[in-house]
C-alpha cells in the first residue's frame, strides 16, 4: 500500500510537471507571436495616426501598436460621436444633429479650426453614392445642426475634427433613413469624372502602403482651368473611402494658395497612403467661380511588392505609410 501511495504521488508529480512545462511552452509562442511589427495604416486626418512608444521605467518591450483608418469607429481616444437620432427620413433638406462627447462624458464645445473650418462632415450612403461634405454650425451647448439630402438606405457619417487639447480625429456613425432600398451596383474604375462641364482627369496610382502623388486636372469646355478659387486652404479637397468598411483617408494637398509655387490649376496634386489593397472612392471637392463641385473617381490599389528578403531582416524598412 505505502508503495503504491508512493507510485502515484510520483504519477501525479510528473503530470504537473509535464503540464507545467507545456504552459512555458505556449508562453513562448504568445511571446514570438507578440513581437510581431505593428500593423502600418494609412493617417486620417493630419496627424490622427498615432503609435504608441516604450513602456515608461519598466525594462518591459512595448506591445505592438495598431493604428485604423479614421471613421471605423464611434469613438476612440474618450471622445464619441453621438447623433441626435439613429434614422433619419428621406427627403432634400433633413436636419441632422449630433454631439462629440469628451473623455469627461460632456458635448465638447472647443474645436480648432481645421482647413478653415472646426468640423468637417462627410455622408455617403454605404453603396458609396450620395457623397457630400458640408460643415455644421455650433451651438453653445456643443450640439452640431446641418441638413443634409438623404435617400433610402444605411448612410456613414464622418466627423472629422480637433478637440482643443486633444488630437485629430475622424469618427464615423451610421443613420439609417426610412424608405425602400435599392443599392447601386460597384461602379466601374474611372480616371475622368465629368460634373456641370467640367472634366476632371486622374493620374498616378496608389499601392497599398506607399506614399502616392495623385494629381487631378481639372477643365471646362476643353479649356484647361487656370484660375481655380481656393477652397479649404487649398484648391480642392480630397477624400478617399475604401470599399466595403468605408475607412475615411483624408488625402493632403501639395501646397497652397499664396505659397509662391502653387498654381491655381489646371493640375491639383494631393499625396494619399492606403493601407490596403483593393478598391476606394476618391472625391475631389473643387472651387471655381464661387461654386463647389465634386468630381468621384474609383482606383484599385495594388498590393505592395514584398521587399528582398534580406532587407526584410535587416530593417530596411520602417513601414511608415506617410
Amino acid at each position: 500500500m505505502t508503495l503504491d501511495r508512493f507510485g502515484t504521488s510520483a504519477r501525479v508529480a510528473g503530470f504537473v510537471l509535464g503540464l507545467a512545462a507545456l504552459f512555458a511552452a505556449a508562453l513562448g509562442v504568445g511571446a514570438a507571436v507578440g513581437s510581431s511589427a505593428p500593423v502600418a495604416a494609412a493617417p486620417g486626418h493630419d496627424d490622427a495616426h498615432r503609435s504608441g512608444g516604450a513602456d515608461q521605467g519598466t525594462d518591459k518591450p512595448a506591445a505592438a501598436a495598431v493604428s485604423l483608418p479614421g471613421g471605423l469607429t464611434v469613438a476612440q481616444d474618450g471622445y464619441a460621436l453621438r447623433l441626435a437620432a439613429p434614422t433619419a427620413p428621406a427627403g432634400s433638406g433633413v436636419p441632422v444633429s449630433f454631439t462629440v462627447t469628451g473623455p469627461d462624458g460632456a458635448p465638447v464645445t472647443g474645436f480648432d479650426v481645421q482647413h478653415e473650418k472646426r468640423l468637417h462632415l462627410i455622408a455617403v450612403r454605404r453603396d458609396q453614392t450620395g457623397f457630400q461634405h458640408v460643415h455644421p454650425t455650433l451651438a453653445a451647448d456643443g450640439t452640431w445642426s446641418t441638413a443634409l439630402d438623404l435617400r433610402p438606405g444605411t448612410w456613414r457619417l464622418f466627423a472629422d475634427f480637433k478637440a482643443t487639447g486633444g488630437q485629430p480625429l475622424t469618427l464615423g456613425a451610421d443613420l439609417a433613413v426610412a424608405g425602400d432600398f435599392a443599392p447601386e451596383p460597384p461602379a466601374a474604375p474611372s480616371r475622368t469624372a465629368t460634373v456641370d462641364g467640367y472634366t476632371v482627369t486622374l493620374t498616378g496610382d496608389v499601392v497599398a502602403g506607399r506614399d502616392a502623388r495623385l494629381a487631378l486636372s481639372v477643365s471646362k469646355d476643353g479649356r484647361p482651368v487656370t484660375d481655380l478659387d481656393p477652397y479649404l486652404g487649398s484648391y480642392g479637397h480630397l477624400v478617399a473611402l475604401r470599399d466595403g468598411d468605408l475607412a475615411y483617408l483624408h488625402v493632403h494637398p501639395d501646397g497652397e494658395p499664396g505659397d509662391g509655387r502653387t498654381t491655381a490649376g489646371p493640375e491639383v496634386v494631393f499625396h494619399a497612403a492606403v493601407p490596403s489593397d483593393g478598391r476606394f472612392r476618391l472625391h475631389l471637392d473643387f472651387q471655381h467661380r464661387g461654386v463647389v463641385r465634386t468630381a468621384s473617381f474609383v482606383v484599385t490599389a495594388a498590393g505592395a511588392a514584398m521587399p528582398p528578403a534580406h532587407e526584410a531582416t535587416t530593417g530596411g524598412s520602417d513601414g511608415h505609410g506617410h
